[in-house]
């Protein structure tokens, strides 16, 4: 049979085909706008979404055998509001995951209800990307739209519902609402009273691997596949992530390094830290996980080399790059303000310590390396917590990059493990609905059967060494800046 993964990223939906023994068949990708109607704004149309998903599929299964087409399923971008009227009609375009104008809204769950009740309620304090506060904000700057609410969604499951008719999503995702109890995987009734909504505007609750419908029969015929295609609810994007890098069980971890940065460490057990500096959220295994998010990551890279230098040739750039744990230059990549661990929408990316003679190259080693010290602060929280990790798995755009995985291998410690597909989302998302249509009993074993190690990049004491030094300068810049960015924020 055949299974269809769905990532639906933030610049583009990508589609993948892959058969019952987890062998790639066909990728495609399709594109659609972002806009940024205010500065730290973020906004999508899901009609965009939805139109370019069904092209993305249409072109998928283009010369293969349709009828073998089992399932779909979704890796998707997490927290986005897609809010629908009486007759699911999209009220407003989606406010994004890195849309940061929710301060306000932030700081009073924080501060007026508390965050020791936020995390009581849902296991995690308030994020300006969260769904929540874009709830509130809705609520208070927008108070027509609120109330032609009947339907609050996330950003695949509006795919799901256009597929299926049914209003669905799946517990990694509503983790990152503000909304979900996640310890005991339901609704919070105590967040849903203080974003003044009502329970019934939230989607049924299903686990990723689920079958949450079939194919609308006017859909089906416009895609040329069967009835009987099966659904799965998918999973949020890093968790899909995970599962496609075979990050699943206990004491597992994986990176990405896409748009924005993570570092996702699996478990069997629930588990919060102190100050909740890393997310507490489901997993799409059916367990949890703690991840750590920074908004910015191979963005900053992109940033860098298109809208700063100009060029496209990344790989040259990055050929110029020596002297690795011995650059005088950092940078802050916070772009777009900042998640894990700091939780400061008002942080900016800052260079620091150029001199005279600082060239392009240490400019350029600046940006990868502090995606990289970044992503060791969240490590350092996770550390904290008792938990011990010797090697890494990593996906996402970034990880093509040689010098890049040598730089996280030597910054965080840790052996990374280069897999045969650097697919992420799409191929979890089509391990998710192999696993509903019954071609897996578990994610565990499909991940054991699916996922295959092709490389390790070990760490190396020497450069360890070196690199310890760099972060504990690196660790003194942000507090410094704070006060700063705080004063800069308009």
């Amino acid at each position: 049979m055949l299974y269809i993964g769905v990532d639906l990223g933030t610049s583009a939906v990508k589609l993948l085909l892959m058969d019952g023994e987890g062998k790639i068949q066909k990728i495609v990708s399709k594109e659609y706008p972002i806009f940024f109607p205010n500065p730290g704004w973020s906004e999508q149309k899901p009609e965009d979404w939805f139109v370019q998903t069904m092209e993305g599929i249409k072109e998928l299964v283009q010369g293969a055998d349709k009828s073998q087409v089992a399932g779909i399923s979704f890796g998707g971008q997490m927290h986005g509001l897609v809010i629908l009227d009486e007759n699911d009609e999209v009220i407003r375009p989606a406010l994004l995951w890195n849309d940061g104008r929710t301060f306000e809204e932030c700081d009073y769950l924080n501060n007026v209800i508390g965050k020791e009740k936020l995390s009581e309620y849902t296991a995690n304090i308030s994020f300006t990307g969260f769904t929540a506060p874009k709830i509130l904000w809705v609520k208070n700057k927008e108070p027509e739209n609120f109330a032609k609410i009947r339907k609050i969604m996330l950003p695949k499951d509006y795919i799901a519902y256009k597929l299926t008719g049914v209003h669905c999503t799946d517990f990694s995702d509503a983790s990152g609402m503000l909304l979900l109890d996640v310890k005991n995987r339901r609704w919070s009734a105590q967040m849903c009273d203080i974003c003044g909504i009502r329970e019934e505007m939230l989607p049924k609750l299903f686990e990723s691997y689920e079958c949450v419908g079939r194919l609308k029969k006017e859909i089906a015929q416009a895609l040329g596949l069967s009835e009987n295609v099966k659904v799965a609810a998918g999973a949020g994007d890093n968790a899909a992530a995970a599962v496609g890098t075979g990050t699943v069980g206990e004491g597992m971890c994986n990176i990405s390094l896409g748009t924005s940065g993570t570092i996702f460490i699996s478990s069997k057990k629930f588990g919060v830290d102190t100050y909740n500096a890393l997310h507490a959220f489901a997993h799409a295994d059916g367990y949890y996980h703690l991840m750590g998010c920074m908004l910015s990551a191979a963005s900053c890279n992109k940033w860098w080399m298109e809208d700063i230098i100009g060029t496209g040739e990344y790989g040259k750039e990055q050929q110029e790059i020596t002297g690795l744990g011995e650059n005088h230059v950092y940078f802050l990549p916070y772009l777009m303000g900042e998640r894990s661990p700091h939780n400061n929408p008002n942080a900016r990316g800052t260079f620091i310590g150029m001199t005279m003679d600082t060239k392009r190259s240490d400019m350029t080693q600046a940006v990868l390396e502090g995606v990289a010290f970044a992503l060791r602060d969240s490590l350092e929280v996770a550390k904290s917590l008792g938990i011990h990790l010797e090697r890494t798995k990593i996906c996402g755009g970034g990880a093509k990059s040689p010098l890049w995985k040598k730089m996280i291998a030597n910054i965080l410690n840790l052996k990374v493990d280069v897999i045969e597909s650097e697919e992420g989302p799409a191929l979890g998302g089509a391990m998710l609905a192999a696993v509903a249509c019954g071609e897996y009993k578990n994610v565990e074993e499909a991940a054991a059967k699916i996922v295959r190690i092709v490389d390790t990049v070990d760490p190396d004491p020497a450069l360890v060494e070196k690199y310890e030094a760099r972060y504990q300068q690196f660790k003194e810049i942000y507090p410094a800046c704070k006060p700063l960015f705080d004063i800069i924020k308009n």
